[in-house]
């Protein structure tokens, strides 16, 4: 039911807030379609890591931990298994606790950029972001915290999904390496956002990264762009 709702949201907007900003009032002879822009929350928008050791350190204060410098691998909960076993449990019980993902501070720069970037022209921006399957804090932290930080019109921008490959866009910002789904041929392209434990990955071309939201993001996204006057 989550899925299917957030297809909606999909649907160019007329009557929130954010209806007018870079589409005016709909497409017109010559004019480009608008370019959509899919946008991580988890390490691309909230800092994740920073949020999971400081509250793995405070509840935790015997154990042994990973510094964000050593992190290596997206998934958290399998470098501290190889910590000691009971770790990786302790770690998921992080991320599964009530104000968890409500309490994670932005990134630098995150909020500004997207929301300059929602205000581009031709540029339609969602907010794409896989909640856990223990559901019963995660799905509505989510929501509170994009209320929280872009304001209650960025609530209709939100995408939630255990699959982004079947989400139709031209760009993925994302700081898991390897996004895979249902859809084998995504239409979006992958854009790496780095993160402590990505960046000593090696790209191949044509892959990108978005280093940090001080990097050239509209450069990435003017270099999707169709000439005016072209549409697909």
């Amino acid at each position: 039911m989550i899925l299917l709702s957030c297809f909606q949201h999909l649907r160019p907007r007329r009557c929130s807030p954010l209806a007018g900003l870079g589409r005016g009032l709909g497409p017109t002879a010559g004019s480009r379609r608008a370019l959509r822009v899919l946008v991580d929350m988890d390490g691309v928008l909230a800092d994740f890591e920073g949020g999971f050791l400081k509250k793995f350190r405070a509840r935790y204060p015997d154990k042994p931990y990973i510094a964000l410098e050593d992190r290596r691998g997206f998934w958290v909960s399998e470098q501290y298994g190889r910590l000691g076993p009971e770790l990786s449990e302790k770690a998921i019980s992080i991320w599964e606790s009530k104000n968890f993902f409500i309490e994670l501070d932005p990134l630098p720069g995150a909020v500004e950029a997207v929301k300059q970037m929602a205000n581009l022209a031709d540029t339609d921006v969602f907010i794409c972001t896989s909640p856990i399957k223990k559901y019963r804090y995660c799905p509505y932290e989510k929501y509170a915290w994009v209320e929280k930080h872009f304001g209650p019109e960025f609530l209709e921008q939100i995408v939630l999904t255990r699959d982004k490959t079947v989400v139709s866009a031209d760009l993925l910002i994302d700081d898991r390496p390897d996004i895979t789904g249902a859809e084998q041929n995504p239409t979006w392209e992958h854009v790496l956002f780095t993160a402590c434990h990505n960046k000593h990955l090696q790209l191949k071309p044509p892959s990108r990264r978005l280093h940090s939201w001080s990097d050239d993001w509209k450069a990435i996204l003017d270099s999707k762009r169709l000439p005016r006057g072209q549409a697909t």
